[in-house]
């Protein structure tokens, strides 16, 4: 059974930084592709970044050059490190997974239950 479960959020100032992680179970992690996707109240789901098995990885405009995506396969972890933080990055986050990138994030297979970022002006 797919289990992800996400930690890390939290409040900060604008232009600060947070680290969200994701430790996953119960399925062969390094063959999947995992990403991240986040939803503001009364918004749409919006995908951020993606990374595949073999290691390349895609990011929403609205996160470019700001947040990166990684994974510690030994550790069957994943990463979103997120820099100089904006107002508009106030959502909750969520991990997840599916067994290839061919979907949107938004619509992968699996994810967990989210964890809470907020940031103020």
């Amino acid at each position: 059974q797919v289990q992800l479960v996400e930690s890390g959020g939290g409040s900060v100032q604008a232009g600060g930084s947070l680290r969200l992680s994701c430790a996953a179970s119960g399925y062969t992690y390094s063959s999947y592709c995992m990403g991240w996707f986040r939803q503001a109240p009364g918004k749409e789901r919006e995908g951020v970044a993606a990374i595949d098995s073999d290691g390349s990885t895609s990011y929403a405009d609205s996160v470019k050059g700001r947040f990166t995506i990684s994974q510690d396969n030994a550790k069957n972890t994943l990463y979103l490190q997120m820099n100089s933080l904006k107002p508009e990055d106030t959502a909750m986050y969520y991990c997840a997974a599916d067994r290839g990138c061919s979907a949107a994030v938004v619509d992968f297979a699996y994810c967990g239950q989210g964890t809470q970022v907020t940031v103020s002006s």
